[in-house]
């Protein structure tokens, strides 16, 4: 009894010390590798670092004619996706009626509707705003060609 017992207290520290190796290893390598994270400090120390201004670029503006074209394609856009929301609820709802699901018919006609409704309204809504700011950008762009003054 007391052989097999030695046997095993032996295995167990042979495995425990392959352990035990393998956490070094491992906690040794992590050291190695995180001084290569950390701000390079030393390396940072010019001074143009801290005067340097950041530029901010202009942001280049659409014209108020692709304004209004991209909100028309915005409403094109809704109007297509909802249209396909309907005509899958509209199928499915047929096929369920026919296999004599008439719960499921409704279920699905009233998906349809209600994703027709959702994507077309984003869509009417994304292209209102849109062709608004082409507008208004045009009536200012007509205004100072009407007074003679260029754009500030």
């Amino acid at each position: 009894m007391n052989k097999v017992r030695a046997s095993w207290v032996k295995a167990r520290s042979v495995r425990m010390k392959g352990n035990l190796q393998s956490v070094f290893i491992l906690v040794f390598l992590v050291g190695l590798a995180l001084p290569s994270y950390g701000e390079p400090w030393a390396y940072d120390s010019s001074p143009q670092a801290d005067q340097q201004e950041v530029v901010k670029k202009e942001k280049n503006q659409k014209g108020p004619g692709k304004e209004m074209k991209q909100g028309g394609k915005d409403i094109g856009k809704g109007a297509a996706k909802g249209s396909k929301d309907l005509a899958v609820g509209t199928g499915k709802s047929a096929g369920d009626l026919v296999t004599g699901h008439p719960v499921d018919a409704a279920t699905s006609l009233g998906k349809g509707a209600a994703g027709f409704g959702k994507n077309a309204g984003v869509g009417a809504g994304k292209g209102g705003v849109k062709i608004g700011k082409g507008a208004v950008g045009a009536t200012k762009k007509l205004g100072r060609k009407i007074k003679g003054k260029k754009k500030e």
